[in-house]
């Protein structure tokens, strides 16, 4: 009986997203939690910080973490 031999190939896994992808959605985090920090403060309930400041920079950092998802870096060509 002849052997059969296996082919076994190496392949690097390869992640969903490059570095930046997970670089911008740390930060995404990042600003999402000084949005809701900003919005804790101790001052007057309605001032301009817990009324517009603060949401508005949550909505940025769910806006960047979309980007974040959604960017697709060029590829170096070798």
């Amino acid at each position: 009986m002849a052997e059969k031999k296996q082919h076994t190939t190496t392949t690097k896994a390869s992640f969903p997203f490059e570095k930046v992808n997970y670089q911008l959605f740390i930060a995404s985090i990042v600003v999402v939690l000084i949005g809701f920090l900003l919005m804790m403060g101790t001052e007057d309930i309605y001032s301009f910080t817990k009324i517009t400041l603060a949401p508005l920079v949550v909505v940025l950092g769910f806006a960047l973490g979309f980007v974040a998802i959604l960017y697709k870096p060029k590829k170096k060509s070798s």
